[in-house]
């Protein structure tokens, strides 16, 4: 085998050769990572924004986002902000974080320590100043991270993943696997989804009509295996015109609305003049009124 490599003399981003030989990150996966990390820091630049630029369709990024939040290089978390509208806040590091290491740097902690490299690395890799380094291949059957058989979900839950083929003739799952999707339909419904919000949402995470997917079960585990809070939106404020009445008086060529404060049935106007007109008394022999004390 022979080689001919060129440094680069500008224009270059150092990605580490773990990131590059992962043993379980796809070439989507590594191509969008090592993608954000060329980005400057002050860049924002979403994964998803990313990956059209990079020609990695819906359905592949899909998988390689979610191996690389599996490896820990990516981390996400939901806010809602003052308007309560709801956002997404990534993390991409170049070492793998734990959550409590992501939660850290989110909030403001110490950040991860970069390795100091003033020469070209030789020999055997040495430990890592933060983060851990990539766990070696699990063995067996890991499509179920769960020890021993999922717990019966409740019926709206199996409503909710059952007949998922009319949705899209492309999601036809294994039986054996309804049970372990109807226990992640559980964990949304615990958030206030109803079954047919959990069927919208898997509906709107689909990849394009013209790509095939190979692992439907597995698509379906990965749209719901973050459940997200529902947003309630704020009670709309009471109209002004709801707390106010016609006034019953006479005086008025159209309908007036006031606002009362206690049981008032004419506005204040009206209930002056009706005020005034009963302190009037007509004298005994006639010739005008006269004002009670």
């Amino acid at each position: 085998m022979l080689r001919h490599v060129i440094p680069p003399a500008r224009f270059f981003s150092q990605v580490s050769n773990d990131i590059i030989r992962h043993p379980r990150l796809s070439s989507d996966a590594v191509r969008l990572l090592t993608w954000q990390l060329s980005l400057p820091l002050d860049a924002e630049e979403s994964l998803s924004r990313t990956a059209t630029r990079a020609g990695i369709k819906k359905g592949a990024f899909l998988r390689a986002k979610g191996q690389l939040k599996e490896e820990g290089y990516v981390h996400e978390w939901r806010q809602q902000g003052v308007r309560g509208l709801w956002s997404t806040v990534q993390l991409v590091s170049s070492v793998p974080l734990s959550a409590a290491e992501a939660t850290a740097l989110r909030g403001g902690g110490v950040p991860v320590a970069a390795t100091t490299v003033t020469s070209p690395a030789a020999g055997r890799p040495r430990g890592r100043a933060a983060g851990r380094h990539p766990e070696k291949p699990p063995k067996g059957n890991t499509s179920n991270h769960r020890v021993g058989p999922p717990e019966p979900a409740p019926e709206e839950a199996r409503a909710a993943v059952t007949d998922l083929h009319l949705l899209d003739r492309r999601l036809r799952v294994p039986r054996g696997m309804l049970p372990q999707l109807a226990a992640l339909a559980a964990q949304w419904l615990a958030c206030g989804h109803t079954p047919e919000g959990v069927r919208a949402e898997v509906r709107r995470s689909m990849p394009a009509k013209d790509q095939r997917i190979h692992s439907p079960g597995g698509l379906i585990r990965y749209i719901l295996r973050d459940p997200q809070p529902v947003h309630v939106p704020p009670p709309a404020p009471e109209p002004r015109v709801a707390r106010m009445r016609e006034c019953e008086g006479e005086r008025h060529i159209q309908p007036l609305l006031f606002r009362p404060v206690a049981d008032e049935t004419m506005c204040g106007a009206c209930r002056q003049e009706r005020a005034e007109s009963a302190e009037q008394v007509p004298r005994p022999g006639g010739g005008g009124c006269v004002l009670q004390p």
